[in-house]
């Protein structure tokens, strides 16, 4: 598969994972000092933490895709074929 390719793949897992963890370990417990301010909005997000979590496991699960098809054990063109 070419570096493209593999880009392409570890993009797309880092998002779907990024999106799974943005809900957890937010507090929603915000009285709203500005108007116009959500009240649901989070005080502190920790994002930096999230973006580190995010990117640990997408490249745990992108080295699993990564050595299934390199070993041929995920073909991706006999899957399309």
């Amino acid at each position: 598969m070419s570096l493209t390719g593999l880009a392409i793949i570890y993009i797309i897992i880092w998002w779907i994972v990024f999106f799974a963890i943005l809900p957890i370990d937010v507090n929603r417990t915000k009285t709203v000092k500005i108007d116009g301010e959500d009240p649901g909005s989070p005080e502190n997000p920790k994002m930096l933490k999230k973006f580190l979590y995010c990117t640990g496991i997408t490249t745990v699960i992108f080295l699993i895709i990564y050595l299934l098809i390199k070993f041929e054990y995920l073909n991706l063109r006999n899957i399309i074929n």
